[in-house]
C-alpha cells in the first residue's frame, strides 16, 4: 500500500487540496493542461491508502473508453487497482445486463450498432426516402432528443424553442420520424446507446431493491469532464447517488464544445447551489504549454462569458505565437506544409505535429500539400477526403460522364459539366443552412467544384488550349493516389472537436476566418461563444509552437473578401491585421499628422506619411519601445500585450506627468496603470 504522505508530495498545492478533500461534495474547475487526471487519481488513491475508501466501492466515470483506460492504469500504479473506472454507458450497461433478466424476466434487448437501418424503416412509414446524409442528421437529432429527455410527442415544440433543425425537414416531420423510430426499434427487440442510460435510470427509479443494491455497491463517485454531462446522464447520476453527496466532479466550462449534442455546462457551474457545502478548488497551473501559448489562450477568453480559470504557465518561455494571413486556401496549406517540412528537417517527430480545422472538408488542401512534400499524415475522426462516400460517388459519376464522351472544352464548359453532375447529387450554389452531415457533404462537393475551377484555370503541361472532363478525373485520381500513401509516423489532421483531450508539440490552427470560425450557422450569442471555446480548445492543445492562419479567398485569384476570425481581434499583432478598405463605407488609414491616406505598409505601420515630421518625441518613443521589449521578454508575452505602438506614440506626444494624466491616454487602463505606470512616468520624466 503506498504511503499516503508520499502520494500528496507528488502534487502541487491546488492538486493537493483536491486529493485531501476526500469527503464530498467537491467541485474541481480544472483548466487545460493543469493535471486534472493526476489530481483525481491521487485523490482516489489517497482515499484508499488512508482507509476512507474501499476500492470496490468507488466508481470513477468519464466520457471516453480511452480516458477510462488511462484512469484505470494510473490507479493501478498508485495502488488503487480495485477501483472501477468506466464511461457512463459502460457502467450503466454492466448494471443493466445484471438486473434486467432478474426484474423483467426476459433477455436484454439487443444493442443496435447503428440507428440508420431503423431510421430507414421509420422514414418509410412517413413516406420519405432520405439519403445517407439526412439519415445521419436524423440519427444525431434523435440522440440529442433522447439525452435531453425530450419525448417524440414533445419534439416539435422543444425543437422550435431551442432552435433545433434538420436540413429540409420541419420539426413536426422529425418528431413523427423519431416516434416511428422508437416503434420500429421496440418491435425489432433492439435498444440504442441512449436506451442503455434510459433503461438503467428506469430500473433504478422504479425498483427500490435494484437501487438499494447499486447504492450499497458504490458509495463514492468521481465524474470527469463534467461540463459535458447531459440531462439524461445527470438524472442517472442522481439515481446512483440516491440523495447522498459523496461526489467529486471535475471539468472546465471553457472547454464546453458539445452543447449541440446535449451537453450542459450549467451542471458544473451550478454544482455548489445544488450541493450546499461544496468544496471548490481551481487548478490553474498549466504544465502543458509555453507562456506564449497560455497568454494567447487567456486573452482569447478574457472578458467573455466563456471565461474559465485564468491559466498560469509553468514551462519556460518559448517561441512567439505565429499569426499567418494567406491570400487563399491553397497558399495557406502550402505555408503550413512548408513549416512542417522545416520541423521534419530539424528532426522533429511528425507524430508531435497536428493541423486542426473547423470541419472535415477542410482537410483536403492540407492532405494535398503534405503529400506534395512527402510528409506522412493521419486523418483523425474522419475518412480521408477521397475515402468519403459522397466524394467516391461524385468521382464515379464524373468518370462515367467522361467515358460517355465529354470531349475537349473551355474552362467554363468544364465547370458547367461538373456543376450539373454534382447538382444531380444534391449540390447547390448556396450552402445549406443546417449543420451536420448535410453541411459536411455539401462542403465536400464544394471542394470538388473548387478543384475543377483550379484545374480549368491551370495551363496544361503540353500547352494544349482545351481541357476536358477525362483530364479532370485523371487529376482527381492522381490526388487520391498520392494521398493514400502508407502512413507510418505522421502529422495528425483533425477537427477541433476530434482534437479535444489530445496534445502535440506543434499545432497549426487553420481556416480561422469569419464564416468558418465562427461557422455561418452559429447565429445566436450562445452558439458563437461555443465557437470561441472551440478555438480555445484548439489553442490549448499546443505545447511549444502555435500557428494560427486564415485565408482571404477560397481559391487562388478569388476575391479577397474574407476577414480573420473576430475571435482573433485581441490577439493579432498590427502587421497581421487586414488593411482597412476605403470601399463599402470603410475609411482608409490616414496619416496622423497631415490627414492624407497612407499607401505603403511602412507608412501604415508608423501611422504617418514618410515625408511628414512626427508630432511626438521620437527619442522618447524609441525609449518606450526599448522598455516595452525588455518587459515583454521578462513577462514572456507579446510586446503589443503591454502597449501597442499607437499608445506609445500618444504617450510620447502628450508626455503625461501624473498617473491621472497617463490614465487619460487611449490604451492605458487602470490595470496597466497599476502595472506599468511608474516605469512609464519615469521614462517620460
Amino acid at each position: 500500500m503506498p504511503d499516503p504522505d508520499a502520494l500528496l508530495e507528488a502534487l502541487d498545492p491546488e492538486q493537493r487540496r483536491v486529493a485531501e478533500a476526500l469527503r464530498g461534495p467537491v467541485r474541481v474547475l480544472a483548466g487545460a493542461g493543469t493535471g486534472k487526471t493526476r489530481a483525481i487519481t491521487h485523490r482516489i488513491a489517497h482515499g484508499v491508502a488512508t482507509g476512507v475508501y474501499v476500492p470496490t466501492e468507488v466508481l470513477a466515470v468519464t466520457f471516453t473508453t480511452r480516458a477510462a483506460g488511462e484512469m484505470r492504469q494510473r490507479l493501478r500504479v498508485l495502488g488503487a487497482g480495485g477501483v472501477q473506472a468506466r464511461t457512463f454507458h459502460a457502467a450503466a450497461l454492466r448494471q443493466l445486463r445484471y438486473f434486467w433478466p432478474q426484474t423483467q424476466g426476459t433477455e436484454l434487448p439487443r444493442l443496435t450498432e447503428s440507428k440508420i437501418p431503423l431510421l430507414v424503416g421509420a422514414a418509410r412509414q412517413q413516406r420519405l426516402r432520405p439519403d445517407q446524409a439526412l439519415l445521419r442528421d436524423l440519427a444525431s437529432e434523435v440522440e440529442w432528443a433522447k439525452v435531453s429527455n425530450v419525448h417524440p410527442d414533445d419534439y416539435a415544440r422543444v425543437a422550435a424553442e431551442r432552435g433545433r433543425s434538420v436540413a429540409g425537414q420541419d420539426p413536426e416531420t422529425v418528431g413523427r420520424i423519431f416516434g416511428s423510430y422508437e416503434e420500429v426499434k421496440r418491435a425489432d427487440g433492439r435498444m440504442d446507446m441512449e436506451d442503455i442510460l434510459l433503461l438503467t435510470a428506469g430500473l433504478l427509479a422504479e425498483d427500490e431493491r435494484v437501487a438499494a443494491q447499486v447504492r450499497r455497491q458504490y458509495k463514492w463517485f468521481v465524474v470527469d469532464e463534467f461540463q459535458d454531462v447531459s440531462p439524461l446522464q445527470s438524472a442517472l447520476l442522481d439515481l446512483w447517488l440516491g440523495g447522498r453527496d459523496e461526489l467529486c466532479v471535475v471539468g472546465d466550462p471553457a472547454q464546453t464544445i458539445y452543447s449541440f449534442a446535449g451537453a450542459n455546462a450549467d451542471y458544473l457551474r451550478d454544482f455548489p447551489a445544488k450541493h450546499p457545502g461544496t468544496t471548490s478548488v481551481e487548478l490553474v497551473r498549466n504544465y502543458r504549454s509555453t507562456p506564449q501559448v497560455v497568454q494567447a489562450a487567456n486573452l482569447l477568453l478574457a472578458g467573455t462569458s466563456s471565461k474559465g480559470v485564468a491559466l498560469q504557465a509553468q514551462r519556460p518561455a518559448g517561441v512567439a505565437v505565429t499569426f499567418q494571413p494567406q491570400p487563399d486556401e491553397i497558399a495557406e496549406a502550402q505555408a503550413v506544409a512548408a513549416r512542417i517540412a522545416a520541423l521534419r528537417d530539424r528532426g522533429h517527430p511528425m507524430s508531435e505535429v497536428a493541423v486542426l480545422f473547423r470541419i472535415n472538408a477542410q482537410s483536403e488542401s492540407f492532405e494535398e500539400a503534405l503529400s506534395a512534400r512527402k510528409i506522412p499524415y493521419v486523418v483523425r475522426g474522419a475518412a480521408r477526403f477521397f475515402d468519403r462516400a459522397e466524394v467516391r460517388e461524385a468521382v464515379t459519376r464524373l468518370r462515367g460522364a467522361a467515358r460517355g464522351g465529354q470531349g475537349e472544352a473551355t474552362g467554363d464548359e468544364l465547370l458547367e459539366a461538373v456543376h450539373g453532375i454534382l447538382a444531380g447529387m444534391g449540390w447547390t450554389s448556396e450552402p445549406p443552412a443546417a449543420r451536420g452531415q448535410t453541411r459536411d457533404r455539401w462542403e465536400s462537393w464544394q471542394a470538388l467544384i473548387d478543384q475543377a475551377a483550379e484545374f480549368a484555370a491551370a495551363p496544361s503541361a503540353d500547352g494544349a488550349p482545351g481541357v476536358d472532363l477525362a483530364g479532370f478525373v485523371d487529376d482527381l485520381d492522381r490526388r487520391a493516389a498520392e494521398q493514400h500513401a502508407p502512413v507510418a509516423e505522421g502529422v495528425t489532421l483533425a477537427t477541433f472537436h476530434a482534437a479535444k483531450g489530445l496534445e502535440w508539440d506543434a499545432v497549426f490552427l487553420c481556416g480561422l476566418q469569419d464564416g468558418t470560425l465562427p461557422i455561418t450557422y452559429a447565429d445566436t450569442p450562445a452558439a458563437i461563444e461555443e465557437e470561441r471555446r472551440l478555438l480555445y480548445v484548439g489553442m490549448t492543445r499546443a505545447r511549444a509552437e502555435l500557428w494560427l492562419s486564415w485565408s482571404a479567398a477560397r481559391n487562388p485569384g478569388g476575391r479577397a473578401s474574407r476577414k480573420p476570425s473576430r475571435f482573433l481581434d485581441p490577439l493579432l499583432p498590427d502587421d497581421a491585421r487586414p488593411a482597412a478598405e476605403p470601399s463599402r463605407g470603410r475609411k482608409a488609414l490616414m496619416c496622423r499628422e497631415c490627414g492624407r491616406p497612407l499607401s505603403t505598409a511602412a507608412e501604415k505601420k508608423r501611422a504617418r506619411c514618410s515625408d511628414c515630421p512626427a508630432s511626438y518625441d521620437e527619442e522618447l518613443f524609441e525609449r518606450l519601445r526599448e522598455w516595452r521589449k525588455e518587459r515583454s521578454a521578462q513577462e514572456s508575452v507579446p510586446a503589443f500585450v503591454i502597449f501597442n505602438d499607437s499608445t506609445l506614440q500618444l504617450i510620447a506626444e502628450h508626455r503625461p506627468q501624473s498617473p491621472e494624466a497617463l490614465l487619460r491616454i487611449s490604451g492605458v487602463g487602470r490595470s496597466k496603470l497599476d502595472k506599468y505606470g511608474e516605469d512609464v512616468l519615469d521614462l517620460v520624466g
